[in-house]
């Protein structure tokens, strides 16, 4: 493979720009990982001293970059710049830095590191010692000096113009950041506008508004944009531990991989309750009767792979009893097809998904209910805690991408209900994991927006790997790990999430010749077709 999935896979151009840091900053025998800020590079070294085996503890160290360009002169624009920290460790180091990478979603996007590239190469991005406070504008409110090439000057205006003109032309920085800006606050206030209406999919494609739905209070400032879906899981569970006190989470259901390793490594643990049963709630209860606190449950809404919906009603008793916080991932169903927010304290979404849909970004977000009980500490913790290191010229793609998001999603759940009865009526196929189908199904339905459909993703499973291989084989779609992409993906998801731990991923029902599709947006006839052809690999009868 030439290139993956940006958590698991470190894009090439992020690679470039390491090894070009690395041979200019970098020691025999280390390796670099790269972040945007000191803070999150400072919870990568000590994720690394704290979860490495070596003894003595493998000395990490951070190398900050500063950006040498400062405000446009005569205008209230600024230029696009980029500051970058470096995590450098032994490369010994590696799979623990990687971990790093992988769960908390916080690394550096591929375009952000192919700006810091360029910027890095023409020498307008240097190590933070090497300048001065003169010369660096966040350093100093006076003169700006410049300096390239080991050559300093301070230029006239019209001298200042014309090297602002150069980089913008030569580097394509002409974005002014008010154009980032508001496509940040577009995309918030998209999201919030899907979450403020508990409305159906219906009124939304009409743009009908119903005040007497509306949460009062909610607006854009509840909604924060993260790098991505896990980053907004990650920043969540840190800001809850660091409110409300480091106790033990509680994951409530078979999650998507990175979540449960979320908990069960940054923090004191969890309790995993995989099945996400009412036999479990039932056990979590007691050890919440006996005196046991717990910080918070993470649950999706509905779960992936197996489209689970939880009983949020029972889990909100619950938390109002026993005084815990729940966190919801509905990156699955999406905003516009589930109304979890009442339940939640947080909603948690993976933008790179369908409100995306062109697979070419990543984005997540998180919302905080104001009615929830922690809504006022969260927000004030926030205002201190909380950095934007969603990458401008990402923003400005997910913007784009998003402003169909609601009509894509009508047809995207046509699209796969009728995906998923095709499968549902054929012989040879063991079990269609599909919120319609689920015995959690009244549980879905009761956040379900009047109107919507049952989401994107569904799950399949065969009676042998022979079926599973010759049947995903003839499937004429495309094949990949993602969800929510514009077009019809699969994937042999169990093999691919969980390879190393088939066993342990049987154990809570997660077959390991089961195969996930992500329908989109093709014609429905002919999408239909191709899942024909590909039954038609499998032999008939039982």
């Amino acid at each position: 493979m030439k290139t993956g999935y940006p958590r698991f896979f470190i894009h090439k151009s992020i690679q470039k720009l390491a090894s070009t840091i690395l041979s200019s900053f970098g020691q025999p025998g280390e390796e670099a990982m790269l972040f945007p800020t000191p803070s999150v590079a400072a919870r990568c070294r000590q994720f690394i001293k704290a979860t490495s085996r070596t003894t003595p503890v493998p000395s990490t160290r951070v190398v900050e970059f500063v950006s040498k360009i400062g405000k446009r002169n005569g205008g209230d624009g600024r230029l696009i710049r980029s500051d970058l920290c470096a995590v450098m460790y032994p490369a010994s180091e590696a799979k623990v830095a990687k971990q790093f990478w992988q769960h908390t979603g916080d690394g550096v996007s591929s375009r952000r590191a192919e700006f810091c590239q360029r910027e890095f190469d023409e020498g307008l991005l240097v190590e933070k010692s090497t300048i001065s406070t003169e010369s660096h504008p966040r350093m100093s409110k006076g003169p700006k000096r410049y300096s390239h090439r080991g050559m300093q000057f301070k230029p006239s205006a019209k001298e200042e113009e014309g090297l602002n003109m150069f980089v913008e032309e030569r580097f394509g920085r002409n974005l002014d950041l008010e154009f980032v800006d508001s496509a940040k606050l577009a995309i918030r206030r998209r999201i919030a506008q899907s979450l403020e209406i508990n409305m159906g999919l219906r009124d939304a494609l009409g743009s009908s508004k119903d005040d007497g739905g509306m949460i009062e209070g909610f607006a854009e400032n509840a909604v924060y944009l993260h790098p991505t879906g896990m980053s907004a899981i990650f920043n969540t569970h840190r800001l809850l531990m660091a409110i409300l006190g480091p106790n033990k989470s509680v994951c409530y259901g078979f999650p998507y991989i990175d979540t449960l390793k979320i908990l069960e490594k940054f923090g004191p643990g969890c309790h995993f309750y995989g099945h996400g049963s009412s036999e479990e709630l039932g056990d979590l209860e007691q050890k919440l009767e006996s005196g046991e606190r717990i910080l918070a449950l993470f649950c999706e809404f509905p779960s992936n792979p197996l489209l689970k919906a939880p009983d949020l009603q029972r889990i909100k008793a619950l938390a109002d009893k026993y005084d815990f916080a729940i966190v919801i991932d509905e990156t699955v169903g999406n905003f516009l097809n589930v109304h979890v927010l009442p339940y939640a304290d947080v909603v948690v979404s993976s933008l790179t998904k369908i409100f995306s849909g062109d697979s070419n970004v990543m984005g997540g977000s998180s919302v905080l209910n104001p009615k929830g009980r922690y809504y006022k500490r969260l927000r004030e913790a926030l205002t201190t805690d909380y950095e934007d290191n969603h990458w401008c010229e990402d923003a400005l793609f997910l913007e784009r991408n998003s402003r169909d998001f609601v009509s894509r999603i009508e047809r995207i759940n046509r699209n796969a209900e009728a995906v998923a009865d095709l499968l549902k009526s054929h012989p040879r196929i063991k079990q269609v994991y599909y919120p319609k189908y689920s015995p959690t199904k009244p549980f879905y339905d009761n956040c379900r927006c009047p109107g919507a459909g049952y989401g994107g993703l569904l799950s399949v499973t065969f009676y042998t790997a022979q079926d599973a291989i010759e049947s995903f084989d003839a499937l004429e779609i495309c094949k990949g790990p993602s969800l929510g992409t514009n077009f019809t993906l699969a994937s042999p998801y169990t093999l691919l999430a969980h390879y190393g731990e088939l066993d342990w991923a049987a154990g809570y029902g997660v077959e390991d010749n089961l195969v996930r599709v992500s329908v989109g947006l093709e014609e429905t006839g002919e999408l239909l077709e191709k899942f024909r052809r590909a039954l038609e690999a499998l032999p008939s009868g039982e």
